[in-house]
């Protein structure tokens, strides 16, 4: 299928793409199940308490089994005295189970997502950043001009490295590449933009 292609000057022209990356079938119930996955992997467990066998102090019982008139009772570092050990407390992030996800998943699920935002009109895709852009007021033009603030710019290397520097203080905007981006990134933000070469790079991973 062909999709519009414009350049920073807005003239038009067209781009062929693959129909199973930008006319796929849309699975929403894989599409939830991802980014389920991916935002439940996200979260830190840090949270970590001590049971009894790790803190520290001797062993020996607290006084004799019978006798006292007292209930029988081991050792001081047991759960239920202050200072003891804690019943199935957390355990730490070593403890916590990352949820899987295959690549299949992930690329039916973001090929879902692009076909939604093309179906949509929310997806972009510009020709190559030919020259460094450095002054965030002119970055920021050309996004208002192109109208795709709240965006995030899926971009090849070259092009990433010219308008890095110039975006990374624009708000909600994002700059990544073919390599480091999620199905949770496309929903986080209105319009995805490609550049000619990505969009390439992407087919590649696909074929």
């Amino acid at each position: 299928m062909k999709i519009e292609k414009l350049n920073l000057d807005g003239k038009k022209s067209s781009i062929e793409v693959l129909d199973k990356i930008f006319s796929a079938k849309i699975n929403h119930k894989l599409v939830s199940s991802v980014l389920y996955k991916t935002n439940a992997n996200y979260k830190g467990r840090h949270a970590k308490t001590k049971q009894q066998n790790e803190v520290k102090g001797p062993t020996s019982k607290i006084y004799a089994q019978k006798g006292t008139g007292n209930a029988r009772h081991a050792s001081r570092k047991a759960p239920i005295f202050v200072g003891g050990g804690i019943a199935h407390g957390p355990k730490g992030q070593l403890s916590y189970k990352t949820r899987k996800l295959n690549k299949t998943e992930k690329k039916n699920s973001i090929a879902s997502l692009i076909t939604e935002k093309t179906q949509n009109k929310d997806l972009l895709i510009l020709s190559d950043f030919k020259n460094e852009i450095k002054k965030t007021k002119e970055m920021n033009s050309i996004l208002k001009k192109l109208e795709i603030s709240n965006s995030l710019l899926i971009l090849d290397k070259s092009s990433k490295d010219k308008i890095e520097r110039s975006i990374k203080n624009i708000p909600n905007t994002k700059v990544t590449d073919i390599n480091h981006f999620s199905a949770f990134d496309i929903v986080k933000f209105k319009k995805i933009v490609f550049t000619e070469t990505s969009v390439k790079e992407l087919e590649k991973r696909y074929s």
